[in-house]
């Protein structure tokens, strides 16, 4: 079985491919899908519309597990946010993938045990439960895995 986890941003989508095999989970790969603020904001919903759909074809995902935001102070960002959201939540309904959405405090819990863990703690513990050599990079990507790694715990 392969879960995709997605950190969701407009300049910065995070993703986290992980494949379960008995009672493992071994990263397959993750990275970042990036635009720029030059670009106007249907071009680059249309970059991660059009990213994730090659991700989605080439992996063939059981579930897509996305992270849950909750803006308070930044409204501007918070839209961006929500529009790409938007697009991963369309994409996934298209392909007929499950989507189960996790706060940032769910995932902390399922992976450290903790809902209070700091970024630096979360990435060790990546970095150790999936065997990688390093903590993965850039932080989006490791969010990613996070998200990705909390479902299979959950489906557990």
């Amino acid at each position: 079985m392969i879960v995709i986890g997605i950190d969701p941003g407009l300049a910065r989508v995070g993703y986290g491919v992980i494949e379960v095999k008995g009672h493992n989970a071994e990263p397959v790969c993750y990275g970042c899908i990036e635009s720029t603020k030059d670009q106007p904001a249907a071009e680059r919903l249309l970059h991660i519309y059009t990213e994730l759909t090659a991700l989605i074809a080439k992996y063939e995902p059981a579930h897509i597990a996305v992270e849950k935001l909750f803006f308070s102070k930044n409204i501007t960002s918070a839209m961006g946010v929500s529009e790409a959201r938007g697009v991963i939540l369309l994409l996934a309904g298209q392909q007929k993938i499950p989507v189960t959405e996790y706060t940032p405090n769910q995932v902390k819990q399922a992976i450290t045990g903790s809902g209070r863990a700091d970024k630096q703690q979360m990435q060790e513990m990546i970095r150790r439960l999936l065997r990688l050599e390093a903590v993965p990079k850039p932080d989006d990507a490791a969010d990613a895995l996070s998200i990705a790694l909390c479902h299979i715990h959950v489906l557990r």
